[in-house]
């Protein structure tokens, strides 16, 4: 299993629950999720082992989030298209994509996964700069990736009935 079809079933992404996320405040408000674990990881210097409790807030934020918002009213915006395509990457075992859709969202997986890299190790030594290039640079490569989606999505709603579904409003997400 994939990590990120793991991530998906541990946190409980049903039809309901990614029709909910497709909604452009949630997608948005979880950019907040990074800087809220760095913020938590340096509290460890003024408040010591408490810090645990701005992470496990930061973490609760990120199961929360998808549950928070309702439905998109509009469907058309470039964020919501975004989490359809996230939902279409995930299905790409049982539903192929295109091999250019494939190659770009690995390479730009890869590069996040380097960038988080720096990102861990300037929290873990309290690094200011490597936090901070490493939150930007995974924040910048994540929205990257939801363009890549937004594309992903717009060519696979032509070609999948379920897909153009989830657009449309006739089924759920």
């Amino acid at each position: 299993m994939r990590f990120a079809e793991y991530a998906e079933k541990l946190m409980g992404m049903d039809d309901s629950t990614w029709q909910r996320h497709a909604n452009p405040w949630s997608g948005w408000s979880r950019l907040t999720v990074l800087p809220a674990l760095a913020l938590a990881a340096w509290s460890r210097v003024l408040i010591g082992p408490w810090a645990i409790l701005p992470a496990i807030a930061a973490l609760a934020w990120v199961w929360l989030n998808p549950r928070l918002f309702s439905p998109p009213k509009r469907k058309d915006n470039w964020m919501t298209r975004g989490i359809f395509g996230e939902r279409v990457w995930l299905r790409r075992k049982s539903v192929p994509i295109p091999a250019h859709h494939e190659r770009a969202g690995n390479v730009l997986n890869a590069l996040s996964a380097v960038s988080g890299l720096v990102f861990i190790a300037g929290l873990i030594w309290l690094d200011v700069w490597a936090t901070l290039s490493g939150m930007a640079l995974t924040m910048l490569l994540k929205l990257w990736f939801l363009d890549r989606m937004a594309w992903l999505y717009s060519d696979m709603e032509r070609q999948n009935a379920q897909h153009a579904a989830w657009s449309s409003g006739d089924a759920p997400a």
